[in-house]
């Protein structure tokens, strides 16, 4: 997908931050947009800011996207771009969490991507000229720290989703691009995400908070990066066809020691069963 103008892109998570930034800067490139989100005030302000559209929808509900795919081919006739964004990132300790805590975080972060793809895809592979899907995962979908394990937990699986379809499709012939979006500190609502927690799934250890805010950031300078400009990121990684998307490159030291101790262990298991392997011969 080289070029944008005329492209009718729907993007969820839409009403603001980085899924705002990122419908904004698709416009700018020619897409008419239809922004997806729950809050019809900020929707509105965001299809406005767009000149696209606003869909009001909860996508963590089951046939949610599939409406959302119906009313833009009704619309305009055509969909080539969908960008998975929407999620929150809550935190608590593994060990506190309840039930309700992962049904919640794992029906917004994951099904919702899920949901998306089952809606999209076939029109995507119908399309002539095919069309591109984004899953929005995080920095946290390749590393994890205390406190996010859930939220890492749901980022990890959109990383895996979008690498096997992303595989998939180049199988199938290649008429379907497949990106996943790893941000990091993107000035967004992300830390307000409770507010939209259903009231069947409330309670719980899951509680907002401000990166700046927790344990071990005192004192530390985060590089933020404004919604608009991670969007344009993400433009370009569609433009060219990326599997991988980030916004921070230069904050990516864990995701490589990460590497490295997987690395370090397959070294070490090979020593160890050659030596069992040996053990065994002289039997």
């Amino acid at each position: 997908m080289k070029d944008l103008r005329d492209k009718v892109a729907v993007v969820t998570g839409a009403s603001s931050g980085i899924g705002l930034g990122i419908a904004k800067r698709l416009a700018l490139r020619g897409c008419r947009v239809v922004a997806v989100g729950r809050n019809p005030q900020s929707l509105a302000e965001a299809a406005r800011a767009t000149g696209g559209l606003a869909m009001s929808a909860d996508v963590t509900k089951p046939g949610a996207m599939k409406a959302v795919a119906e009313e833009t081919l009704a619309e305009f006739g055509r969909v080539d771009i969908l960008v998975n964004n929407a999620g929150a990132g809550p935190v608590a300790c593994l060990a506190d969490m309840q039930k309700s805590d992962w049904e919640w975080l794992v029906d917004l972060n994951l099904w919702s991507v899920i949901q998306g793809i089952e809606a999209f895809l076939p029109i995507f592979q119908a399309n002539a000229q095919g069309g591109h899907i984004v899953n929005t995962s995080s920095v946290a979908g390749m590393f994890s720290a205390p406190t996010i394990g859930a939220y890492a937990a749901t980022k990890y699986a959109v990383v895996a989703i979008s690498e096997t379809l992303r595989a998939e499709m180049e199988v199938a012939g290649g008429k379907v691009g497949v990106s996943v979006f790893l941000p990091g500190p993107v000035r967004s609502n992300i830390h307000l995400g409770s507010r939209n927690r259903p009231t069947g799934q409330g309670g719980g250890a899951l509680r907002d908070i401000r990166p700046e805010d927790a344990a071990g950031f005192e004192g530390v300078v985060i590089p933020w990066m404004e919604a608009d400009d991670a969007g344009e990121i993400l433009v370009e990684g569609i433009l060219g066809n990326r599997l991988y998307i980030w916004t921070h490159p230069e904050g990516t030291a864990p995701v490589s020691d990460r590497i490295r101790a997987i690395e370090q262990s397959i070294a070490e298991s090979a020593v160890a069963i050659a030596h069992l392997r040996e053990i065994a011969a002289v039997r």
